[in-house]
């Protein structure tokens, strides 16, 4: 028996790749997004590969939307086996030159939308005494960056809401939850927050901007010159998803490659006062 999935945001990158990638391993996908516009290519690749794969609405900040789409997967169903908490925006800007409206917009987004997602769906889960969460955070969840502290900050509160959910609801109700923490990923969500970094044209202003520019030529450096691979592809994060989702003992925590795993070494080891971390954040982005 197919075991259904519910993916967020999958017009793009990580989550088309795992729409595509989990129909093609044995899974009935529900691939949501907010604008069925963008559904082009995904129908395209539904069409010419015959995938088990259904497109709902869902808009993470609308809590109707949500509901409406998992009722819908429960009239059809009866049960969802999985929820994949992709959806995300990026966002790299200065607390001091965010707006009111960016602030909360960047944690709906990243954060309560996986929030009222997992409501959602929890009670069903419950009674089925069965189901597994998955949730694409960052090693910005886990190591806060320059620039990145909005993000991070919703990405931070992902990894919080996961872990105390694991404590709990996962051994009474056999339900599983994984954060899946990636590093660079290589598409259209580099793009979306280069785009929200603009303020009036410009990334950074005043005295940001030589701190902004230092960081900026990091990145650059970091990509050309590093021996291991920072930036990934959706592909390659959707298959640590999947490996995830067959696993009947899953982590809590994985991140996708070796770099990812080496940028969190010192938030995953011993690091008491965090003066460690905080001088190895320094050194790798400005």
């Amino acid at each position: 028996m197919k075991k259904n999935i519910l993916i967020t945001g999958t017009s793009t990158g990580v989550g088309f790749e795992s729409a595509i990638l989990f129909a093609k391993n044995n899974f009935k996908v529900y691939a949501s997004m907010r604008n069925l516009k963008k559904a082009v290519e995904l129908e395209k690749r539904i069409a010419e590969e015959n995938l088990d794969i259904e497109i709902l609405t869902l808009d993470v900040t609308d809590t109707k939307s949500i509901a409406t789409a998992v009722e819908t997967i429960i009239e059809k169903d009866g049960r969802i086996d999985v929820l994949y908490n992709n959806a995300g925006a990026g966002f790299a800007k200065t607390t001091e030159q965010s707006t009111e409206a960016e602030i909360r917009w960047v944690t709906d987004v990243n954060y309560l939308g996986v929030v009222f997602c997992t409501q959602a769906v929890l009670p069903y889960m419950r009674k089925q005494k069965s189901g597994q969460i998955i949730s694409v955070t960052s090693v910005g969840g886990l190591v806060g960056q320059p620039f990145n502290e909005l993000y991070c900050g919703a990405k931070f509160a992902v990894e919080g809401f996961m872990e105390g959910l694991a404590t709990y609801v996962g051994r009474a109700f056999n339900i599983k939850f994984t954060c899946i923490e990636p590093g660079g990923i290589s598409t259209e969500f580099m793009t979306s927050a280069i785009g929200k970094t603009a303020v009036d044209g410009e990334f950074a202003t005043g005295e940001y901007l030589p701190i902004f520019e230092r960081y900026m030529a990091g990145n650059q450096k970091r990509a050309q010159e590093s021996e291991e691979q920072v930036y990934q592809t959706g592909l390659e994060v959707a298959t640590v998803a999947l490996e995830v989702a067959k696993n009947e003992q899953p982590p809590l925590r994985i991140r996708t490659s070796k770099w990812a795993e080496d940028f969190c070494n010192l938030k995953t080891q011993a690091d008491p006062d965090g003066t460690k971390l905080v001088q190895q954040i320094k050194q790798t982005f400005l």
